[in-house]
């Protein structure tokens, strides 16, 4: 937190003050655009194939029509972005997310979060570009560009939480399961036993 409060937020907010909206937009863009080839790899591993078929007509529409992806063109053209990752995929495959934890600068996570981001981190492609200032300089503009666009949700996060570090963590769970999921978890096993008491309730009536 202190390594963010004064270093990281201060950097986040000069980048955003020094870069064209329409800049920042692009910077996006571009990192989004390389990250839906990590999408459409764990669509494979997750057998998601209709949905693979639809992020890899995103990814070539925006790497070509998109100027490389700095031009959305397939959200224009309501073709819905998917987030998949590593993490999840493990997940899909049954094994377990783990204790939580917050690591340095990557942030909220947890065991099977780390085995993910380092299964991202060696499919994304900059990384693999020689000479080795290229990926680490991109990896740099790409943590500065979502440090920027996540200010706000901190200062939400900041200014609404009693207890931060609980805030965050169940933020955090909530968001994973969302995904994994995607976008219909199971509900607690207490709201299932409610739902199943008002359904038998309805019946009897």
């Amino acid at each position: 937190d202190k390594l963010d409060d004064y270093f990281m937020k201060p950097v986040a907010k000069g980048y955003q003050w020094i870069t064209p909206s329409f800049v920042d937009r692009g910077v996006t863009n571009f990192f989004s655009n390389v990250d839906d080839i990590n999408v459409v790899l764990n669509d494979l591993l997750q057998a998601k194939f209709t949905q693979g078929g639809v992020d890899t007509g995103r990814l070539l529409l925006n790497t070509t029509l998109g100027v490389g992806g700095f031009v959305d063109v397939a959200s224009m053209l309501d073709i819905p972005k998917h987030n998949e990752d590593f993490d999840q995929t493990l997940g899909t495959w049954g094994i377990p997310s783990g204790p939580y934890l917050v690591m340095p600068l990557i942030g909220p996570s947890t065991p099977r979060g780390v085995l993910g981001v380092a299964g991202d981190t060696a499919s994304n492609p900059i990384n693999w570009i020689n000479p080795a200032a290229i990926p680490y300089g991109a990896g740099t503009l790409r943590t500065i560009d979502m440090r920027a666009d996540l200010l706000s949700a901190t200062k939400i996060a900041d200014e609404a939480s009693v207890d931060r570090y609980e805030f965050i963590r169940n933020a955090y769970f909530q968001q994973r399961n969302y995904q994994l999921y995607d976008g219909n978890p199971p509900l607690p096993e207490e709201m299932e036993q409610e739902l199943d008491l008002e359904l038998d309730s309805g019946k009897s009536k």
